[in-house]
C-alpha cells in the first residue's frame, strides 16, 4: 500500500498505462449515475480549473469538454477522488440529458432474466 497515496491529501492519481483514470458521473441532485466516462491529467485539471466536467474521448483520442457541443454541460458540484486515486467521482449538475443518446442517464437500461428494458426517467 502507498500510504501517501492512499491516505494522504495530496493530489497524486495513479493513471493507467493509457494515462487514464475512470471517473463515475453522478446527478448532484438524485444521485443517479449519469454516466462513467475517462480523464486524463488534462482533463482533470480542466475540470478542476473551470467547474465543467472535461473528458478523454478514447475513440476520437481527444480531449473532450462535454456539452461543448449541445450545451448540455456538467457544472462540477464536488470533485472526489478514490483511496487509491485511481478513480474519480463528479458530482454535477447536468443542463440537460448527459447521454448521447437524449437520454438523461447513459444507465436507461436495466438488465433482466428477460433482456433488457427500459428505465423512465425517474430511474
Amino acid at each position: 500500500m502507498d500510504d501517501m497515496r492512499d491516505r494522504g491529501l495530496t493530489l497524486n492519481p495513479k493513471y493507467d498505462r493509457d494515462g487514464l483514470i475512470t471517473a463515475v458521473v453522478t446527478d448532484d441532485a438524485s444521485g443517479d449515475v449519469l454516466m462513467v466516462a475517462h480523464m486524463n491529467a488534462q482533463a482533470l485539471q480542466l475540470t478542476i480549473d473551470t467547474g465543467l466536467a472535461h473528458f478523454w474521448s478514447r475513440s476520437r483520442q481527444a480531449l473532450w469538454k462535454k456539452g461543448e457541443t449541445s450545451g448540455h454541460m456538467l457544472q462540477v458540484r464536488d470533485l472526489r477522488i478514490d483511496c487509491d486515486q485511481d478513480a474519480v467521482w463528479v458530482k454535477a449538475v447536468p443542463a440537460g440529458p448527459t447521454c448521447h443518446t437524449g437520454a438523461r442517464s447513459c444507465f436507461f437500461r436495466r438488465v433482466g432474466a428477460e433482456g433488457l428494458s427500459s428505465v423512465d426517467a425517474a430511474g
